[in-house]
């Protein structure tokens, strides 16, 4: 069973030498034997796309670019039609989730199950640094409201650490629409849609507080965006 990783990545350079540094201690792991890494430049103007070009590790690493910023949907969407193993992971650049976790995943794996996906708010999950107290509360707003847009009832939409079978993916992301903010709950939808069960599994986590994301504008960028996903007409549903 072979893993493909999709790393999303807009202006990263400060980040990713944390990153390469990660992903070669990993490289050494029986596990990701044969992984490939996707990293997907989402436009980034700073030195982000040499710094990959000059990454140098035993994984096999490609790079995709983008001309210019189109949103870490896209971004995400683009990488995992690349991808070519048994299962694709995505995560983000700043590794919030290890990527040593995916190993909690293979038992589902070797199941055979399509969708996987990271969970800070079940039992068993570690949380090493919280998120501040009023971006907690609108997550708990978000994760209500995206499970009453998506029927999907999971936990946690927002975990940058999400797994799929390569079925999954052909099935899902040639559909997927939304380029920014609730991506993860339309991919979800999509996978309710086409009956794919979503396990849940309690990951480690830890708040990044160089995020970018902007509370006000990009919360009502998130809700208008569930509100997109209901109007939209996907493949198994009539919705016009």
């Amino acid at each position: 069973m072979k893993i493909s990783v999709v790393i999303p990545v807009f202006n990263e350079e400060k980040r990713l030498p944390k990153t390469f540094s990660a992903l070669n201690a990993l490289s050494r792991d029986p596990f990701f034997s044969g992984a490939e890494i996707i990293f997907v430049d989402d436009g980034s103007m700073d030195g982000t796309k040499k710094l990959i070009e000059n990454f140098r590790s035993d994984i096999n690493v490609k790079l995709v670019s983008c001309e210019k910023n189109r949103g870490k949907g896209f971004a995400v969407r683009r990488g995992m039609l690349e991808a070519n193993n048994d299962y694709a992971l995505f995560l983000d650049a700043d590794m919030s989730t290890p990527l040593g976790e995916l190993k909690k995943f293979a038992p589902f794996m070797e199941q055979g199950a399509h969708v996987i996906i990271g969970t800070r708010k079940a039992a068993g999950a570690r949380i090493l640094k919280h998120q501040p107290f009023l971006r907690q509360k609108m997550g708990e707003v978000y994760t209500a409201l995206a499970n009453l847009a998506t029927g999907a009832r999971v936990s946690d939409f927002t975990c940058g650490f999400k797994c799929f079978s390569m079925e999954a993916i052909h099935k899902i992301f040639p559909y997927a629409r939304i380029d920014r903010w609730s991506y993860d709950a339309e991919i979800l939808y999509l996978a309710r849609l086409c009956n794919l069960k979503i396990h849940e599994v309690p990951v480690l986590w830890t708040n990044d507080e160089d995020s970018r994301v902007r509370l006000g504008k990009d919360a009502l960028q998130s809700f208008t965006d569930l509100l997109k996903i209901r109007l939209n007409k996907y493949p198994g549903n009539k919705t016009a």
